[in-house]
């Protein structure tokens, strides 16, 4: 008879799961939409300037772009989002 070990889990690595920022930027877009805080923490820096100074130049008015990227964001699955905003770097809707 062969000796058969039970397989050992609990020293085994486990996969790191990716940081899904979905919620993060969801809520910053909906709050702080017209600074564009929700770019700079998906990393498109230069969308996020481009957000503040829209929205300086329309005094405000440019934050619904924001705040519609917020509700989108929010309404996307985990992975819908990460796919499509963390990896594929779809900068706008």
């Amino acid at each position: 008879m062969e000796n058969t070990k039970p397989e050992e889990t609990w020293n085994t690595p486990q996969t790191v799961k990716p940081e899904n920022k979905k919620v993060l930027a969801g809520v910053l877009g909906i709050i702080f939409g017209y600074l564009g805080i929700h770019k700079f923490i998906l990393g498109y820096t230069k969308e996020g300037i481009i957000q503040i100074v829209l929205s300086v130049v329309t005094c405000g008015a440019a934050g619904i772009v924001g705040f519609i990227e917020g509700i989108i964001y929010l309404t996307k699955s985990d992975d819908d989002f990460y796919q499509t905003y963390q990896v594929g770097k779809k900068p706008w809707f």
